[in-house]
């Protein structure tokens, strides 16, 4: 029996220290949707595209590069 779509892992929080995202992910937030919230902190927008296509959260100093 194979696993559906939505019982996928979720992404793991503050878990890594670089994450690629694209245009469909923005606006862009740290966390992001389909993270782990319960030990995370609390949602804040990075303006990654205004930023030059690189962002940093201010909490968890996660860095975000914008793949085109």
């Amino acid at each position: 029996m194979s696993g559906s779509p939505a019982a996928a892992k979720p992404i793991l929080a503050n878990a890594e220290n670089r994450y690629e995202v694209t245009r469909s992910d923005l606006p862009l937030s740290c966390p992001m949707p389909g993270m782990a919230l319960w030990n995370s902190h609390p949602k804040v927008y990075l303006p990654v595209v205004q930023d030059g296509g690189e962002s940093v959260c201010p909490y968890c100093g996660a860095h975000y590069v914008l793949r085109d």
